[in-house]
């Protein structure tokens, strides 16, 4: 099985998603922006070895590959419309490929989205990217850099279930609820949408909360008090880790994938997810951990490569 084999068996996929007018078969995708939106794009790639441990389970990589991704587009307020795919592999192993399709096309469908095009290549790792493009309206979109002080700090869901997940994971003793958060993160698309107009500033929570929330408050130019006993913390992270524990993957650990964000009015009711305040902004530059009312000593920025 050559590439265009491997294409076309396992991501030639017929669509009828709205602007695909030419999809995967030509040297490009033809496609169709809406009238008056801006686009956002966003692209991030994942390498075995470096954002998931080698043998990890090929559906949950086609999944997370485009979750993540999706992710970026939730912090922008955007709604995805397409993506493309560029896949290195070590062989065709027909078993594998099938699983990873499944996985990507099952994100693809859940947040309806067509892949229109990308590359497959030969590789002495996986490494699997993924780019995709968005919509909003125009002047709109979601940026890091609008915090004022006295903002209300929010964050979606949960955090620290990932780093924990993947801890277990590595040292043999994997916890279901904890890894499957690691293996299958939320994007928050629809809710991310429904933040424009109303957050002054939004991030993913991709490399951990204190070094995402840091980079948020440096594009701002302001600071921020974090209440550490406002953290969300999973039922499951509760029971398997101690306090300290709990603290240093909440704040430090990354891929939750929720939404951090900022604003001065109420946030809209985010129905069965969580949604809690964490703290607020400050006119200061600096970023400051509290527990009980007592500075706690923290400074994580959180996965950076090169590093």
């Amino acid at each position: 099985m050559d590439e265009f084999e491997l294409i076309r068996r396992y991501f030639d996929c017929a669509t009828d998603v709205d602007g695909v007018v030419v999809g995967i078969g030509d040297d490009g995708a033809v496609l169709e922006p809406t009238a008056g939106k801006q686009q956002v794009n966003v692209i991030d790639t994942l390498v075995e070895g470096v954002h998931f441990p080698k043998g990890f389970n090929a559906s949950d990589i086609g999944y997370r590959v485009v979750a993540v991704n999706l992710s970026d587009i939730a912090a922008m307020g955007a709604a995805p419309r397409w993506m493309t795919l560029a896949l290195s592999l070590p062989a065709a192993d027909e078993p594998w490929l099938e699983a990873f399709a499944e996985g990507l096309h099952a994100a693809a469908k859940e947040y309806g989205i067509a892949l229109v095009g990308g590359d497959t290549t030969t590789a002495p790792q996986v490494v699997a990217t993924v780019q995709i493009n968005g919509e909003v309206d125009v002047g709109t979109a979601l940026l890091r850099s609008g915090a004022k002080p006295g903002d209300t700090i929010y964050v979606t869901g949960t955090v620290g279930d990932a780093a924990a997940g993947l801890d277990g994971l590595l040292h043999g003793e994997p916890v279901k609820e904890l890894l499957n958060r690691f293996a299958r993160p939320s994007a928050r698309v629809t809710y991310g949408q429904s933040l424009i107009g109303i957050a002054s500033a939004a991030i993913d929570l991709s490399d951990g909360l204190y070094g995402d929330l840091h980079k948020l408050l440096f594009a701002s130019g302001v600071g921020a008090e974090i209440d550490m006993a406002c953290l969300p913390l999973s039922d499951a992270l509760v029971e398997h880790y101690p306090p300290e524990r709990q603290r240093k993957f909440a704040l430090g650990g990354g891929d939750d994938y929720e939404l951090c964000f900022t604003a001065s009015m109420s946030p809209p009711d985010p129905g069965v997810m969580r949604l809690s305040a964490i703290g607020r902004v400050t006119a200061s530059t600096d970023l400051v951990c509290r527990l009980d009312g007592e500075i706690v000593p923290f400074d994580d920025s959180g996965y950076r490569h090169f590093r």
